[in-house]
C-alpha cells in the first residue's frame, strides 16, 4: 500500500444531483443506482452503504470492519467527504483498496459518482465494497447508490432525539449502529429509548449498539448486515 491514493472522484460540470431539483433527477438517479447494483451482482460484489451525521463514527466503523473482515473477503472502500482524503488514507492503511470522493459543497453521494469511482476499481477482484456517505442525516437518504444494504451510524452524542427528528434516513435502513454507548449515561441519553425510537419509525430495521473506538457490538453488525 506504499503507492499514491490517487485522484480524488468529483463529479464533471452538469452532473452533480442536487437535493432540490425535480423529481425526474432523483429518477435518474435511481436508474443509476439500478445499473450499479446489476453490476455489482454480476461481479459478486457486495456493497454497503454507510450512511450518519459528521463524526457519528462511520469512519471508525468501517476500519474496525476491514480489520474483522479482511482475511475472509476482499475488500474495498468509498469515502465520501466534501473536501480532502483525510478519512480516507485513514482507512487505507488497514491494507485496503480506497477511492475518496469529493463532493465539493453537496451534502450526499449519489449513483453516478459512485458509478464514476466503481471504473477505478477491478470488480473481478473483489466481495466486498464499503461505501461511506458524506456526514448527513437527510439528503443521502434520497439518493440510493446501488447498495445491496444500508446501515446508519448515530452517536449518543448526538442527543436524544436524532432519531425522531430525522426519521427519513432510518426507512431504508436494515441495520442502524448506535455508537458512542460508553458515553450513553455521560450524555444523559437511554440506548433502550434510542433503540424504540428506530423501531417505531422502521420495525424491520436491526439495532446494534456499538463503541467503534474499541470494536464493541462490530462483530453484530457484521452478523446483522449478513456478512
Amino acid at each position: 500500500m506504499s503507492k499514491p491514493l490517487g485522484d480524488v472522484v468529483k463529479a464533471d460540470e452538469g452532473e452533480v444531483f442536487d437535493i432540490e431539483l425535480e423529481e425526474n433527477i432523483l429518477r435518474a438517479n435511481q436508474k443509476i443506482a439500478d445499473e450499479n447494483r446489476d453490476l455489482l451482482r454480476k461481479h459478486g460484489v457486495t456493497a454497503i452503504d454507510i450512511m450518519g451525521s459528521i463524526g457519528a463514527g462511520k469512519t471508525s466503523l468501517i476500519e474496525k470492519l476491514v480489520e474483522l473482515l479482511k482475511n475472509r473477503y476482499r475488500i474495498a472502500a468509498f469515502k465520501g467527504d466534501l473536501t480532502t482524503t483525510i478519512d480516507a488514507e485513514m482507512i487505507r492503511r488497514h491494507g485496503v483498496e480506497v477511492v475518496a470522493i469529493n463532493t465539493g459543497k453537496e451534502c450526499h453521494l449519489d449513483a453516478n459518482l459512485i458509478k464514476k469511482a466503481v471504473q477505478r476499481l477491478d470488480l473481478n477482484s473483489l466481495d466486498l465494497l464499503l461505501i461511506e456517505n458524506v456526514g448527513n442525516l437527510i439528503c443521502p437518504a434520497e439518493f440510493p447508490l446501488g447498495s445491496e444494504k444500508r446501515i446508519v451510524v448515530v452517536s449518543v452524542t448526538e442527543g436524544p432525539y436524532m432519531i425522531v427528528k430525522h426519521p427519513f434516513i432510518f426507512m431504508d435502513a436494515q441495520v442502524v449502529a448506535i455508537n458512542k454507548v460508553d458515553l450513553a449515561t455521560a450524555m444523559g441519553v437511554e440506548l433502550n429509548k434510542l433503540k424504540n425510537d428506530v423501531a417505531e419509525v422502521n420495525p424491520k430495521t436491526e439495532v446494534v449498539f456499538t463503541n467503534c473506538r474499541t470494536g464493541e457490538g462490530v462483530q453484530e453488525v457484521v452478523e446483522a448486515l449478513g456478512l
